[in-house]
């Protein structure tokens, strides 16, 4: 019994990256970052990262989507620059955020 909840625990962990983005849809993603997260995303605005700058993306996206989900929502001021809650659009729902971190994702491997 215990060897089964290690081996479930471990493949949880070793997969929670994976289930987390599974939850987006970066389809509809791509029109909210057309919308919200563009004019800032593709001029690096206020430190932004540029959206396909795999160099600038690589440490985030090791953070997890799930963590890069979590700062996009409630905001973030890093180092390098800062992202106001939900990109400065509070309309936005918490899973069109995700969606949209997918899609920024997705164009950024």
């Amino acid at each position: 019994m215990l060897r089964f909840i290690s081996t479930a625990v471990l493949l949880t962990v070793f997969f929670s990256s994976d289930i987390a983005n599974a939850a987006y849809d970066p389809t509809a993603g791509k029109a909210i970052y057309n919308v919200s997260c563009s004019s800032c995303h593709k001029n690096s605005i206020m430190g932004a990262p540029k959206i396909g700058d795999k160099a600038a993306w690589a440490p985030r996206i090791a953070q997890g989507v799930g963590m890069l989900v979590s700062k996009s929502i409630k905001g973030f001021k890093g180092s390098k620059g800062m992202m106001p809650p939900k990109g400065g659009n509070p309309k936005l729902t918490d899973a069109q955020v995700g969606n949209a971190v997918s899609y920024i994702v997705q164009q950024s491997k």
